[in-house]
């Protein structure tokens, strides 16, 4: 009965998530004008932080840029107005959160800095926003910089496009391309992002070889994208990977090609009435940014086929990111890496058909994914009944997506002498959403430093403040030297597969080790190639 109540509930609170674009009240600011390559900007500051909204790192991808790498931005005259966000990249609506205004003419991203001069050589955190690739944007309030700004670093979050907009392949499209390939322009967006701060970020009193990205969920895929492509060396010295690492850990979804995501493209082009046009390109880009969106999430299933996310191309992507890792090929930098305890619980409980499913129906879908490990799955991830279906695929999603990614990768990193410092995010605050414990992106509030962020109210008392004030310390000190120790925080332990050693980031602040070590050897055989 108790777990019949739990789901009708976990239904009806889905819907109370969401987080809305920034619009809080501040005092009178004070104007600042920085001057960058492309001219000159006006922010303001407010409390000894400096914040500019709304700069244009790539010219507009409409028109002929639409489904091609992002182009260099046109120099202005005078000074320009930073002092709101920019519309959120096309994308079709969410029951997480509200990112106001969208538009294909939005990439652009966001600065806080507490500096007072150029030359002061703050180190950089850039922040890659999550939404499975196909929805969020860097203005949502949860991610503004000003709380990590006060840690003396600069922050910044970036768009990048998304959805068909963002990864869409098709032949024709790498047939045009130099590199004869197509995808990826989200990522592209991304790396453009991080030149745009090499060349940009000493305006802001930064250090532009001291540059961390990080990211989650999508965002956190994005990092360990980046952190093999060639595309991007140079541009980042640090990284950190909040609750996404590879995706879906398992062969079956991980090869994502450009051959693959070239028949969603055709698909997409036919649902738009393009395909039989003279230019089936020219026709496809003079379609308006929501008719493509709507088209390609017309029928849409996330949970089988193509995904519209980073595809292996060769070029941007040279060979899949798990062998790579496997291989050694990551970038050489400092890692933080993590998963939340309970990240399976908003994919689940949303999604009807896990709610209805009967033990039958949960057997058959362990069968259809994990195929020979099947039996070994379904030993380890037994249900009695089918009331223990959801609680056991949001278990087995955290365990099997989520974790085993993140420790893949952690594993791997640590092999190339690098170092590498994992947690796990347990701590589920007193608020209308606990019944989904510590769920994915909650760690989000608390690394930012903004536990009251859009519908999301995270009481201030003694525990949530201190792990927030913890957290804030523990990502700015790595962002700073490349170790999240530091005077005053819980000792977090370096990672290694022979210790296990992490930080369990709760009720407490204490190191542990061997997570999820009962799951270890199906991890590993399911996940070989």
């Amino acid at each position: 009965m108790f777990a019949r109540r739990f789901i009708l509930l976990a239904v009806i609170l889905i819907f109370l998530i969401a987080a809305v674009p920034f619009s809080g009240c501040e005092k009178p600011a004070q104007e600042t004008v920085v001057t960058l390559d492309s001219g000159k900007i006006r922010g303001t500051l407010v409390d000894g932080v400096g914040t500019f909204l709304g700069i244009p790192f790539a010219a507009p991808p409409l028109g002929e840029f639409r489904w091609r790498e992002p182009q260099p931005v046109k120099s202005w005259e005078g000074i320009r107005d930073c002092n709101k966000y920019a519309l959120a990249c096309p994308q079709p609506k969410s029951v997480f959160y509200d990112v106001g205004p969208t538009g294909e003419d939005c990439l652009y991203l966001n600065v806080w800095t507490p500096a007072k001069g150029p030359d002061e050589n703050l180190p950089v955190m850039a922040w890659i926003h999550g939404g499975s690739f196909n929805s969020g944007a860097a203005s949502l309030d949860m991610y503004n910089g000003k709380n990590l700004a006060r840690q003396n670093v600069i922050v910044v979050t970036i768009n990048y496009r998304l959805g068909p907009l963002g990864f869409l392949s098709h032949p024709l499209l790498s047939k045009e391309s130099p590199h004869g390939v197509s995808g990826n322009y989200g990522l592209l967006d991304q790396i453009a992002a991080l030149k745009w701060v090499q060349k940009n970020i000493k305006s802001f009193g930064g250090n532009p070889g001291l540059v961390t990205v990080f990211g989650e969920s999508a965002g956190a895929m994005s990092i360990c994208d980046l952190m093999v492509s060639p595309l991007a060396d140079g541009l980042f010295q640090r990284a950190v990977s909040e609750s996404g690492s590879f995706g879906d850990a398992y062969p079956l979804n991980r090869e994502d090609t450009v051959e693959k995501a070239e028949k969603t493209g055709q698909e997409i082009a036919v649902k738009l009435g393009c395909d039989t046009a003279a230019d089936v390109l020219a026709a496809m880009r003079e379609k308006t940014a929501d008719e493509v969106v709507k088209a390609a999430f017309t029928g849409y299933d996330p949970n089988a086929g193509i995904k519209m996310r980073p595809v292996i191309d060769g070029w941007a992507i040279p060979e899949n990111p798990w062998s790579m890792f496997t291989d050694g090929k990551q970038k050489k930098v400092p890692f933080l890496i993590g998963t939340n305890a309970h990240e399976g619980s908003i994919f689940v409980y949303p999604d009807l058909k896990v709610l209805l499913m009967s033990e039958p129906g949960y057997q058959e879908l362990v069968n259809s994914v994990y195929k020979d490990h099947a039996s070994e799955v379904l030993a380890m991830f037994p249900v009695a009944n089918k009331w223990d279906v959801p609680v056991t695929v949001s278990k087995l999603r955290t365990v099997m997506s989520f974790s085993a990614g993140a420790h893949h990768a952690a594993d791997t990193s640590s092999l190339i002498d690098t170092p590498v410092y994992m947690y796990q995010f347990t701590r589920v605050p007193d608020t209308a959403l606990k019944i989904f414990g510590a769920f994915h992106g909650l760690e989000i509030f608390y690394v930012f430093g903004n536990l009251r962020a859009g519908h999301v109210s995270i009481p201030a008392n003694k525990t949530d403040i201190s792990l927030s004030q913890d957290m804030l310390k523990y990502w700015t000190n790595f962002a700073i030297g490349g170790d999240p120790n530091g005077p005053g925080l819980p000792k977090w332990p370096a990672y290694s597969r022979e210790t296990g050693q992490y930080l369990e980031l709760g009720d407490q602040v204490t190191a542990k080790t061997g997570l999820y070590n009962e799951y270890r050897n199906l991890v590993d055989g399911v996940t070989q190639k």
